[in-house]
């Protein structure tokens, strides 16, 4: 065969050639990798979607255990038992003395607050920091009890709900009554079951009040010096809707703190 009149053409065809394999070769690989990719994603979808029906199933779905009624403050959040989780605000925010303040539901409520810095040091300097940063304005009283011997208004979740904090819980237990009586216009941070799992949440007392101490009781960290008058008039008395139980649930009079101030 004689040779080409024209290398440089047939040079360029080769390359042409081979990059247009190599192209082809590339792609090949490409969607195999990517068909790989799918086919894991896919396991890892199916394995993850049967995971949270079990947790469903095992937490909120028919197979949860029912919730018994209670009266007890509670916060949703339970951290590991006997250690503060997160930044908690330093004790020595309340300098071991009394802080005077203001708490103002709906616009039209004011209620007249003192903290206890010296017999609750570390929740005192928690709700100090909270109140000075601002983080209750804004939040709701989503919780009320009129049992006969249980009356409180819940207030200061993230959420609104019940759930949500500011990003800690803490511990320990101070300022605990002996004989679990709550007077009218106690100020105390609600809990769940345990110690530390205390957190942005309170409840103020607006009648004589007895709780179950058997997993160490309640800080109390203050008391109301005024207000409990409007309280009553403008929010409790109006009654509430019944939640976990008949005396435990919603007030229907819907509850803002709408201004917080500490001092």
């Amino acid at each position: 065969m004689a040779p080409s009149k024209n290398p440089d053409r047939e040079n360029r065809d080769r390359l042409r050639r081979y990059t247009a394999r190599q192209q082809v070769h590339a792609t090949q690989v490409a969607r195999r990798r990517r068909d790989n990719v799918l086919a894991v994603t896919a396991v890892v979808v199916v394995v993850g979607l049967a995971a949270v029906a079990q947790v469903y199933w095992s937490t909120s779905g028919p197979g949860a255990p029912s919730a018994a009624p209670s009266d007890v403050p509670s916060a949703s959040s339970t951290p590991a038992a006997g250690e503060n989780v997160g930044d908690v605000p330093s004790d020595s925010i309340a300098e071991g003395r009394a802080w005077t303040g203001q708490l103002t539901l709906n616009d039209g409520v004011d209620l007249g607050i003192e903290l206890d810095g010296a017999k609750a040091p570390q929740a005192a300097s928690v709700v100090i920091d909270l109140v000075q940063k601002g983080f209750y304005t804004g939040t709701t009283c989503h919780r009320m009890s009129d049992a006969e011997t249980a009356k409180f208004i819940q207030c200061g979740s993230a959420n609104g709900d019940g759930t949500g904090d500011a990003g800690f819980t803490f511990g320990p237990l101070e300022n605990v009554p002996a004989d679990g009586v709550y007077p009218t216009g106690t100020i105390a941070m609600a809990r769940s079951t345990d110690p530390y799992s205390q957190s942005t949440q309170f409840f103020i007392t607006y009648g004589d009040t007895t709780l179950d101490g058997s997993t160490g009781g309640y800080t109390v960290v203050g008391h109301v010096t005024s207000g409990l008058d409007q309280l009553e008039a403008e929010i409790t008395d109006a009654g509430l809707t019944p939640g976990s139980s008949e005396t435990d649930g919603a007030p229907v009079v819907a509850t803002t703190i709408t201004g917080a101030t500490i001092e």
